[in-house]
């Protein structure tokens, strides 16, 4: 039975990561919402309404209000549908850890992909590189902060930073495919161990942009830059 009943509208792309992160949430708190598809060469007027100040997806709606930026919204679900299965650990200094990371995750290597995917010939070996060093940043710091622990999962359900890094890393395969280059290798083997487990989840694997149609779209960006 949900906490708080209400409209529950969710206005996303089906190819983004930080959509397919609430989606996950919602799905896994098992709260009933209506998704709206957007065409982001061509905004709707009610997305721009709804959130003026980025005019991008994710937004979510509820009971008419709107909400955006998909680590804010993960925290609105959290609290506004405080039941189980939790998306943060109850221990205030567990939390604090696990959004840490989450922070690190989107400031740090989630703008390295973007500058693999802009670049070319020795300028994105260097990118790669420096993915590379920021991915054992953050299996070193994992490593130390949740010791003997997986922060990722909530016992054997999907957590908070599960669902940051998997809705992001967890389509590594189909970037890949897209540049022709493997980006997570061995030099990462904790981080790579991790994003196969979650994509091993069923709830990820059904939720994450089917392969082929991602490669095909990162294919054409690729052409277009």
């Amino acid at each position: 039975m949900e906490e708080k009943k209400g409209e529950v509208i969710l206005f996303g792309t089906w190819a983004s990561t930080f959509c397919t992160r609430v989606e996950l949430a919602l799905k896994l708190k098992g709260i009933p919402y209506e998704y709206v598809e957007e065409d982001l060469t061509n905004k709707s007027e009610l997305l721009l309404s709804l959130n003026p100040v980025h005019k991008k997806v994710p937004v979510l709606v509820h009971n008419g209000k709107s909400i955006a930026e998909s680590l804010i919204i993960l925290e609105y679900i959290e609290e506004c549908w405080n039941t189980t299965p939790k998306l943060l650990p109850e221990d205030p200094y567990q939390r604090a850890k696990v959004r840490f990371w989450a922070n690190y995750y989107d400031q740090k290597i989630v703008p390295s992909f973007y500058i693999i995917f802009g670049s070319k010939d020795k300028e994105r070996e260097k990118a790669i590189e420096d993915l590379s060093q920021l991915l054992k940043v953050f299996e070193e710091g994992i490593e130390k902060d949740f010791p003997g622990q997986s922060p990722f999962f909530n016992g054997e359900i999907l957590g908070y930073l599960g669902i940051v890094i998997g809705s992001h890393a967890c389509n590594y395969q189909a970037v890949d495919e897209a540049i022709g280059v493997v980006l997570i290798s061995e030099k990462n083997p904790e981080f790579l161990s991790w994003v196969n487990a979650l994509k091993n989840c069923p709830l990820m694997g059904e939720t994450l942009p089917p392969h082929d149609k991602l490669v095909a779209r990162l294919s054409a960006r690729l052409k277009s830059t």
